[in-house]
């Protein structure tokens, strides 16, 4: 019977694009990693939830280490997320390429969840190190994150701040936040992405429609693929889903990583 080549992990801390430290965690296999890959985790979830761990640990049975980490005031970063919006998840994602670069080797492989695909695609054109990108339950619009806070938007554009809930806890959401929803195209980007893309999106996903993962592989120029996550609902909350999810990542970004 085949055993799981042992993995490393290790927390770790660089500095956010606000200045304040965001927390991360360093998963590595045991034998030293061919390539190195940059999670991101879906809106306000963190780096623990166990889809990201699950997705890791596949990865580095492929041999390909992994950064995840919180972004800005969320986990155990610092930092407010009220001060927070799309555009610094996006330079948080650019900062911790960089801390891989310079302490290991820059990500090859990009993986984002839900909000966290729409900030690898924005991001990745910024990278020149990466080669694939596979998002997993990911809108293609970011103007789509409003419907999570619908009922409270008068309030915010006209108060300039509201308070939300958002999966059982309190968030505040300002007006700079929904108004820099608005300024980036996710579709423009991944037309622009000119890397290898992997769309992984649950048909009967109840967060973010299908419809999302059609606009986004019709935007995309090829190689571009698309994986059914069959019955998974939009967290990957059931542990065979996550799996199923991870394996299909590491199976695919193999076939793009550099010599």
């Amino acid at each position: 019977m085949a055993t799981t080549p042992p993995s490393i992990s290790a927390p770790v801390t660089f500095t956010g694009s606000h200045g304040e430290g965001l927390a991360g965690r360093l998963d590595l296999p045991e034998s030293p990693a061919k390539a190195f890959a940059l999670f991101a985790h879906c809106f306000t979830c963190s780096k623990d939830l166990r889809a990201a761990g699950l997705m890791a640990k596949k990865l580095n049975e492929h041999g390909i280490g992994v950064l995840r980490f919180d972004f800005t005031g969320l986990g155990h970063s610092d930092g407010e997320f009220a001060n927070t919006n799309f555009s610094s998840n996006v330079n948080d994602l650019k900062l911790a390429a960089d801390w891989l670069r310079q302490n290991h080797a820059a990500p090859q492989v990009l993986v984002g969840h839900s909000l966290g695909g729409a900030a690898v695609l924005a991001a990745a054109g910024d990278l020149p190190e990466v080669r694939a990108v596979a998002t997993i339950g990911a809108p293609s619009s970011t103007e789509h994150l409003t419907h999570l806070f619908v009922d409270e938007l008068d309030a915010i554009n006209g108060d300039g701040a509201a308070e939300v809930c958002i999966a059982g806890r309190s968030f505040t959401i300002r007006r700079d936040f929904v108004t820099d929803l608005a300024a980036h195209s996710i579709q423009a980007k991944t037309a622009e992405l000119n890397r290898a893309l992997l769309v992984l999106h649950s048909p009967i996903d109840q967060v973010v429609g299908i419809d999302h993962a059609a606009a986004l592989y019709t935007a995309a120029r090829h190689p571009k693929s698309f994986v059914s996550l069959d019955g998974a609902d939009h967290l990957l909350t059931r542990p065979a889903d996550a799996k199923f999810a991870a394996t299909i990542v590491a199976t695919w970004a193999e076939r793009y990583l550099s010599a």
